[in-house]
């Protein structure tokens, strides 16, 4: 807008000394009053304040069908017909099986590549690549058993030195850390085979929920063992929803 006004300007002080013309301010004042009331600046039509990619069509669509979802299955629930039983049991089963947050993730790194981090992350020195994942399962920690694998306890009871650091199995997202009424500190590690496995008795945690963590990083210490001369902690193995006996498929030194 400036520019124009200092282009007029030139304009009319040219005229002057071309024709001798005494300087008519009546006319450039109303040349700068009209280019107040109809500015050549473009302006954007700010009366449409939603998103471009906003709409609304397909916003009210998904609400209405969640809402139809929604009141289909409370009908299941509340309907005492014997024929929706096998439905209320699939939905029940289906709503309560834990989401697998590790398969996805390597599903999508697979397919998509590695998501962009915020901040570059430095490899630990007890970590290594997920590219460099052994077939087998990798010790916890080195220890003996004192309580093997049974029905009851669906885990194993290892005896290690005080003080000793446990770390994951395999590579995996954290899907608990924190404490549990049955074995105190523990640490829950989802794994893409789908299977998990749980570190319980933990005098320290050292990861976090949602947490994605390589084979050999450290989940958390041992607590203290009996007179505090040793160390022990509760180790499980859950593949789909039965627990297996962590000897059959590693090897505890």
């Amino acid at each position: 807008m400036s520019r124009r006004i200092d282009e007029v300007r030139r304009q009319i002080s040219r005229k002057r000394k071309q024709y001798g013309v005494i300087r008519d301010k009546k006319i450039e004042e109303d040349f700068f009053q009209e280019s107040e009331l109809h500015p050549s600046v473009y302006e954007p039509d700010r009366s449409n304040t939603f998103h471009p990619l906003w709409n609304k069509e397909v916003f009210l669509m998904k609400i209405l069908a969640a809402a139809i979802l929604f009141f289909a299955m409370a009908i299941i629930f509340q309907s005492p017909s014997p024929k929706l039983e096998k439905a209320k049991l699939g939905i029940k089963e289906a709503m309560g099986k834990e989401f697998q947050f590790a398969v996805v993730a390597d599903w999508y790194e697979d397919t998509f590549g590695k998501p962009l981090a915020l901040f570059p992350t430095l490899p630990a020195g007890n970590e290594t690549d997920n590219n460099e994942v052994p077939d087998h399962y990798a010790s916890p920690v080195t220890g003996k058993v004192l309580e093997p694998f049974s029905d009851e306890n669906q885990g194993i009871l290892i005896e290690t030195g005080t003080g000793a650091e446990v770390e994951a199995m395999s590579a995996g997202t954290v899907v608990f850390a924190g404490k549990r009424e049955d074995l105190g500190n523990t640490v829950i590690i989802q794994h893409a085979d789908y299977t998990e496995s749980w570190y319980g008795k933990l005098d320290h945690i050292s990861v976090k929920p949602r947490e994605k963590v390589n084979v050999g990083k450290v989940v958390g210490t041992v607590s203290a063992g009996k007179e505090n001369e040793t160390g022990e902690f509760y180790f499980a193995i859950k593949q789909q929803d039965t627990f297996i006996d962590p000897i059959q498929v590693m090897k505890i030194e």
